[in-house]
């Protein structure tokens, strides 16, 4: 799920990215566009509950590929993205448009 907090001046977005218990992981990273899918830079943070959510800024008026590597192995897309795309392995990413 993808909630979603514009700035004043409308150049950036808060975005929170959030997984639900259901997706039974110990670790989730979130990968995308914004950080070369790098498996390691954005660790979501585990809740209480096993969910998991991570918040980040990223510029308006653009479109964001991302997925959630879930356990180092797993790759999970997010369930309530704004769109999804074909990528080169087959699957599909999921897309942030804001």
């Amino acid at each position: 799920m993808l909630k979603r907090d514009v700035s004043k001046n409308g150049k950036t977005c808060k975005v929170t990215f959030e997984l639900p218990a259901q997706v039974n992981a110990q670790t989730a990273c979130l990968c995308g566009e914004f950080n070369d899918w790098d498996e390691k830079s954005h660790p979501m943070k585990r809740g209480k509950d096993g969910s998991f959510s991570l918040t980040i800024s990223l510029t308006t008026g653009q479109s964001y590929r991302f997925r959630y590597l879930l356990d180092g192995e797993r790759w999970e897309n997010d369930w309530e993205a704004d769109a999804y795309v074909p990528n080169e392995f087959g699957s599909e990413d999921s897309v942030a448009q804001l």
